[in-house]
């Protein structure tokens, strides 16, 4: 299949959110039709059911890697080049059609392979995911992915449980916040602020840290890692 124009993408874009997210049967044709509807027709991506324009299988398929090349784009431009989300949507909609050619999959890895955009909608996996593949030395990772003594600054967390991501805020943890591992067992113990922490499993995989490379362990701040104070 030849490639898609960007206005072909951006319409298979609109009609999986409207159809994946938005639960809607699909989007009216228009009248006339439009040279994109008219592309992903002659590709076999769209059809037109009682007036509304669906995705066929292959569609599916296509609008799922347009959805996720464009979440991508935003999780690169926010995490990476920390931008602000006045320009986040614009720059991503240029910088997603430079995602080809294993480029997505690269991306992916680097950012930690990464479930949701900086707006809290999910990211299709791809088979990078699947496979957990670590092709690129990663720039963002889950807390629970570190090892004693790494460090970084937190650019993310993604739970779905609001009373835990709202202890989480209560206790300091915010994008920005640089952080420790300490500890991985029984509980993971991170430190932040000269005060530690422990988290389980669930937690630590939720929260993403952007890497700090080429700094040794932390010290100590107050007591030993075994020693965990109350948060107050």
């Amino acid at each position: 299949m030849r490639e898609l124009s960007e206005a072909a993408q951006e319409l298979l874009e609109r009609l999986w959110i409207a159809i994946e997210e938005e639960g809607r049967p699909g989007l009216e044709v228009r009248d006339p039709v439009g040279s994109d509807v008219d592309e992903l027709m002659e590709a076999g991506l769209v059809e037109a059911v009682r007036g509304r324009l669906v995705l066929t299988p292959n569609g599916r398929t296509a609008a799922a890697g347009a959805i996720r090349r464009h979440r991508l784009a935003e999780r690169l431009l926010a995490d990476v080049f920390a931008m602000g989300d006045r320009r986040l949507e614009d720059h991503a909609c240029r910088f997603e059609h430079a995602l080809v050619d294993g480029a997505e999959e690269r991306v992916c890895t680097l950012l930690g392979h990464p479930r949701v955009c900086p707006h809290g909608k999910p990211i299709p996996p791809g088979e990078c995911c699947l496979k957990r593949e670590e092709t690129v030395e990663r720039l963002i990772a889950p807390l629970s992915d570190l090892r004693p003594g790494e460090r970084g600054t937190i650019a993310y967390i993604h739970m779905d449980r609001s009373p835990v991501l709202q202890k989480l805020l209560a206790m300091g943890m915010l994008p920005g916040t640089e952080v420790t591992l300490l500890r991985r067992f029984p509980s993971y113990v991170l430190e932040a602020d000269r005060c530690q922490f422990a988290v389980d499993e669930e937690i630590a995989a939720a929260i993403h840290i952007r890497l700090h490379r080429g700094r040794g362990p932390a010290k100590r701040g107050r007591g030993e890692a075994g020693e965990v104070p109350p948060h107050r």
